[in-house]
C-alpha cells in the first residue's frame, strides 16, 4: 500500500511525483489485488519450480567456479535498497571487474551464463524477492544505487512501487546489451542515453496502471521469451 505524502522520502516529495502519487492513491483496492496476486503466485511457483531451481544452482557452480546465487544490492519502493537473488550469469566477482550494465560481447559472462540470460532464467530466484516483499512481477526494473543517483525528480515517480520483474522495458529493451556493444563508456552511454528511454515507458506505465496491463505484461512477457 502507498504511504502517506508525508512520509514519502523528501526526495520523492516533488511537484513532478504529485500527480503519480494521486492517480495510485485512486488504485488502493488494485494494489492490494496486485500484493496478493505476487505473494501467491511466487510461493506456488517456488514450490513447483524447486526442482528445476536446484538442477539450474549445480549447473551454476559446475560451470564456472563461485557461487550459485549473484546478489547485488538494488533499489525498490521508496528508495529502499535490497538484495537481488540471481543465478550468476558472469565470473565470480564480475561486478568488480568492469561495469555495472552488461554489452554484448562482455568476456565476463559464462557460457552457461548466456544462455540463462537468452531465457531468462537467471532471474527465476527473484520468485524468492517478491515473496518478501521486494519486488513485484511486475514494474520498474530495480537499478544499482549508482544509477538511481542520476534519476530526475519525475523518475523517482517509480518508486512509488516495488522494483518487477518485468515490464515494458523489459520487453522493448530485451536486446539493451546489443544497443551498448559498441559505446566507449558503457555507464555514461547507459545513463545519458539507455535510462532516459527506459524511464519513458516506466512513467508512461505508472500513469497508465491496471491490474489487467501488468497481467498482460506478465503474458507478454512469457511469449517474448518463447520467441
Amino acid at each position: 500500500m502507498l504511504r502517506k505524502w508525508d512520509d514519502l522520502p523528501k526526495r520523492m516529495q516533488n511537484d513532478a511525483v504529485r500527480p503519480y502519487y494521486e492517480r495510485l492513491q485512486k488504485k488502493k483496492v488494485s494494489l492490494f489485488l496486485k500484493r496478493c496476486m505476487d505473494v501467491t503466485l511466487s510461493a506456488t511457483l517456488l514450490v513447483m519450480l524447486a526442482p528445476v531451481l536446484v538442477v539450474l544452482a549445480v549447473a551454476v557452480r559446475l560451470d564456472s567456479p563461485g557461487p550459485a546465487l549473484f546478489r547485488q544490492v538494488r533499489v525498490t519502493q521508496y528508495g529502499r535498497q535490497f538484495r537481488i537473488f540471481k543465478f550468476r550469469t558472469m565470473v565470480n566477482h564480475a561486478d568488480q571487474m568492469g561495469s555495472q550494465v552488461t554489452a554484448s560481447g562482455d568476456t565476463r559472462i559464462t557460457r552457461l551464463g548466456a544462455i540463462m540470460r537468452h531465457y531468462r532464467l537467471d532471474e527465476l530466484p527473484q520468485l524468492i524477492n517478491i515473496l518478501l516483499g521486494d519486488m513485484s512481477f511486475v514494474g520498474t526494473r530495480p537499478e544499482v544505487v549508482k544509477y538511481v543517483r542520476k534519476y530526475t525528480d519525475e523518475m523517482t515517480a517509480t518508486l512509488l512501487l516495488p522494483a518487477g520483474v518485468t515490464s515494458e522495458v523489459s520487453i522493448q529493451y530485451k536486446d539493451e546489451e546489443k544497443l551498448l556493444a559498441d559505446v566507449e563508456d558503457v555507464d555514461e552511454a547507459y545513463i545519458h542515453m539507455v535510462l532516459p528511454e527506459k524511464m519513458e515507458y516506466n512513467l508512461k506505465s505508472l500513469r497508465e496502471y491496471s491490474l489487467i496491463h501488468e497481467i498482460k505484461i506478465m503474458v507478454d512477457t512469457v511469449i517474448a521469451v518463447f520467441r
